[in-house]
């Protein structure tokens, strides 16, 4: 299943990259270093097999990730 790709907090940081917060926003909202956002955004690359971060959120919206 699809959903399964990402951990929970995984998906928590990509949905809010797709909602345009920033990684420093993004660590405050998720209360994690700025270092730990960037490391889960580039697993999340490697997962969906893209390079950056709009690839990322269009990837998951085709793999019915994000809806």
């Amino acid at each position: 299943m699809a959903e399964n790709i990402l951990s929970d907090r995984q998906y928590e940081v990509l949905h809010l990259v797709a909602h345009g917060l920033t990684n420093p926003e993004i660590s405050v909202r998720l209360e994690i270093a700025e270092s730990t956002v960037k490391d889960h955004l580039n697993l999340i690359f490697g997962k969906l097999g893209v390079h950056d971060r709009a690839s990322a959120v269009h990837t998951a919206h085709r793999m019915g990730i994000l809806s």
